[in-house]
């Protein structure tokens, strides 16, 4: 099932047309519920993409995993982790797929990342439990100001990803049962038409059950809270010689059987 928000209602996107969801203010308040039966209204026409909003918009946390896929790890001179490398991104920067963003500073950034969204929500998941946490999937661009990230000669992460607009995500979320192997999904970035990134997501070095497993080991999670998995290599900052996003870019961040993120630099 594909579930996104269509003027203020939730909606399921079927292959030619949309069903709003009755009994739902919003998605997040709709994510404990997903495994009941829906009640659905008349059928629509299938509206253009560009047409959804924001699908999840007041998660209580927003987690992001570091140098989770080796070819990025290694692009950044970064060793292995042990544990999943954890940083927070800030609810202010969410904005829906399709958004215009402004440049923060010349070494703007793109990152492409599957994001998790937690249905039930819980401490102390087991491993072998987590599917039953997972709500679904969704496109997500965790857009970097390295300039404020390197500033220092520690990095910080949170505030350098989290300028208005920094996190788009969408343009729906797809519920797990609608992705037969999830690994096998691949991940692209471009920026004005050129490919910059491509990898499959099961390059992942933890994948999402371990994250979830992971997370809820420390912090409770609650349903609608994100997880945005890392992007794979091919940012601009580990480009020889580095490439940055400039006023009037394109950037299109796509992941197979999820859809697609359109982002206008300004």
């Amino acid at each position: 099932m594909k579930l996104a928000m269509y003027h203020n209602q939730v909606v399921v996107i079927n292959s030619d047309n949309i069903q709003p969801v009755k009994g739902f203010n919003n998605l997040q308040e709709m994510l404990p519920h997903l495994n009941e039966e829906i009640n659905l209204g008349q059928k629509e026409s299938l509206p253009d993409s560009n047409d959804f909003s924001l699908p999840i918009q007041k998660p209580q946390q927003i987690f992001a995993v570091g140098f989770n896929y080796r070819d990025h790890m290694n692009e950044l001179h970064t060793s292995a982790p042990k544990v999943p490398n954890i940083f927070t991104k800030f609810v202010s920067s969410l904005t829906g797929p399709n958004p215009t963003v402004k440049i923060p500073s010349p070494q703007t950034d793109w990152e492409t990342e599957l994001v998790i969204v937690i249905g039930d929500g819980g401490r102390n998941i087991k491993l072998t439990d987590t599917s039953k946490h997972i709500a679904g999937y969704m496109v997500g661009q965790d857009l970097s100001d390295r300039q404020l990230q390197f500033a220092n000669s520690n990095p910080q992460f949170s505030l350098a990803k989290s300028y208005q607009n920094f996190s788009p995500i969408g343009p729906w979320l797809t519920t797990p049962d609608e992705i037969p192997d999830l690994t096998s999904l691949t991940i692209t970035t471009e920026v004005n038409g050129q490919e910059k990134q491509h990898s499959q997501l099961g390059n992942l070095i933890f994948n999402p059950e371990k994250l979830v497993n992971y997370l809820s080991s420390i912090t409770e999670l609650f349903p609608g809270d994100l997880i945005f998995t890392g992007t794979p290599g091919g940012v601009g900052f580990g480009r020889n010689p580095k490439e940055f996003l400039q006023s009037g870019d394109q950037l299109v961040s796509k992941i197979d059987q999820l859809g697609q993120l359109t982002i206008n630099m300004q």
